[in-house]
Order: C-alpha cells, then sequence, then structure tokens
C-alpha cells in the first residue's frame, strides 16, 4: 500500500512539474498585475490581419507571420543602420549596450562599449562582451523584427517613421547572438525565448510596441502571445 502511495504522489507530482518550473522560471521576470492587464487590453485591441493598412504603393501587406515568403522588405528602407536619431552624439547599438551590460568600460570617445558582461534574458547566460572578434557574441535585437514590422504595417510609413522605429530603445534588446540569429524575422507564432521564464516580458515587450507603433497581429501571433502572458508571474 505504501508503495502505490509513492508511486501516486510521484504522478501528480510528475504531472505538476512543467507548471511548477515554468512558474519558477518566469518569478524571475515578475511584472506587475496592471503592467500584464494593461499587456492583456492593448493585444486584445490590436489590428488582426484583414485590417492591415496598404503599402505605399497602394498594394496589399503580406501576412507578418509568413514574412519569410518573399514580401519586399529590404534592410535599407529602415534607414541607416544604428543611426544617432537622439543625437545625443552616440549610435543606436552602442547606446542599447551602455543600458543593457553591467561592468562596462568606455571607449575615450565616451560612446563605444568595450567591454561589458551581458545577463542575456533569451537564453539566462552570462556573456562577457569584449569589441573585436568576438563582439557578435552579443548582439542587439528587434524585438519586433524589422521585416515583421514591414509585413504587419511599416510597409506604409515613411522613411523617417521606419527609421525612428528601427532604432527605437523600446524596441531593442542586447541579447545572444546565436539566439538573434535563431529568431531572424520570425514573429511569437514562431519564435519565443528560450528561456521560458523571459516570455512573459518578451511579449509584453511586442504587445506594447505593437501598439505603439500600430503594427498588426496575425491570428497565430495573437494566439501565442496570448499564450506567453498566461506565464508572468505578478509581483
Amino acid at each position: 500500500m505504501g508503495w502505490v502511495v509513492v508511486v501516486v504522489v510521484g504522478v501528480a507530482v510528475g504531472l505538476g512539474g512543467p507548471v511548477v518550473l515554468r512558474e519558477r522560471a518566469s518569478a524571475r521576470y515578475p511584472v506587475t498585475a496592471a503592467d500584464l492587464a494593461a499587456g492583456r487590453s492593448a493585444l486584445a485591441a490590436l489590428a488582426g490581419p484583414d485590417q492591415r493598412p496598404a503599402a505605399a504603393d497602394g498594394s496589399a501587406v503580406p501576412d507578418g507571420s509568413r514574412v519569410a515568403d518573399g514580401s519586399s522588405y529590404e534592410r535599407e528602407q529602415f534607414g541607416t543602420a544604428w543611426a544617432d536619431v537622439d543625437r545625443n552624439g552616440c549610435d543606436t547599438r552602442n547606446d542599447v549596450l551602455r543600458r543593457d551590460l553591467t561592468a562596462t568600460t568606455i571607449d575615450a570617445d565616451g560612446c563605444t562599449v568595450l567591454t561589458g558582461v551581458l545577463a542575456d534574458p533569451y537564453t539566462g547566460r552570462r556573456i562577457v562582451f569584449a569589441r573585436g572578434k568576438g563582439s557578435a557574441l552579443v548582439q542587439i535585437d528587434h524585438v519586433v523584427a524589422l521585416a515583421a514590422a514591414w509585413s504587419s504595417g511599416a510597409a506604409s510609413w515613411d522613411r523617417r517613421t521606419r527609421e525612428a522605429f528601427a532604432n527605437d530603445p523600446a524596441n531593442l534588446l542586447a541579447v545572444d547572438g546565436p539566439a538573434n540569429q535563431d529568431k531572424g524575422a520570425y514573429d511569437a507564432a514562431a519564435w519565443l525565448p528560450p528561456d521560458p521564464g523571459f516570455a512573459c516580458v518578451y511579449a509584453l515587450r511586442q504587445i506594447r510596441v505593437k501598439a505603439a507603433y500600430g503594427l498588426s497581429v496575425a491570428d497565430d501571433e495573437r494566439a501565442a502571445l496570448d499564450d506567453a502572458l498566461d506565464t508572468c508571474v505578478t509581483a
């Protein structure tokens, strides 16, 4: 009888295991109840694929979740990469590195980050950054990828708005380089951070950016974002 009880308890714990582990992971990135409620409300209000604006040439804008299949996106359509749009004298890449890395050393120019340490939100890894041959280990990710933005509304913007979007700190994170490469142009339906604990914060950030810029969400993308919000732990 005692053996049976142990088995039953073991099965129960096993069934709850993934949920418990997910909650523990998400607890490392808690959000406020107000932010979560605002995120759910904003997600519900985002336009769907059939409500996307037309591109500048009058053609229909492709579904953002299918961005890889041949839309007319080109990086140059979003202006100069890492432009100094806030006119602080430093390029956007170094602005983000200074914000997201710790223990940084800065070049004499006052801008260029030479070394630092990243607590990577996508993988949970600790990455030592050093400018030079290995600097690609840390990359700057567009949380809402530029190609996905193009397909969900940015094609109808003027160039100045696209450049501002591409350099908006709210849509930028310093992250693990390989994870950034794996993500590519995918939206949330196809890619979420490998560290499940960051899924909630990542989803909230995508929703805020899409809401701020009036970008649409595909149906499967909306479902993925909603599922990610279900992993949130409030503080």
